[in-house]
């Protein structure tokens, strides 16, 4: 992925029970795919976004996506964050 790859939120569902979890989105990178399941998350030091995961046969819980650099993952955040707070 390059700085030119254009990344943007297809969709965000907004949950309103007041737990932890904020939000779900699915982000839409160039024309080319889309990955489902970031999660907004508030944490103790507030809102992180969470890469997809399942679970394993362990019970423990794995990301199916792992972005390779700070940067697209600060990139992906950011871009979840701006869709959340629109």
């Amino acid at each position: 992925m390059t700085q030119e790859t254009k990344i943007e939120v297809v969709r965000i569902y907004r949950f309103q029970n007041g737990g932890s979890v904020k939000a779900f989105a699915d982000i839409q990178f160039d024309e080319d795919y889309i990955v489902k399941g970031f999660k907004l998350v508030e944490g103790k030091e507030g809102l992180f976004v969470s890469m997809p995961s399942e679970p394993g046969k362990n019970g423990k819980w794995y990301n199916t996506f792992v972005p390779l650099s700070d940067e697209v993952k600060g990139r992906i955040a950011s871009t979840v964050l701006n869709a959340y707070e629109e």
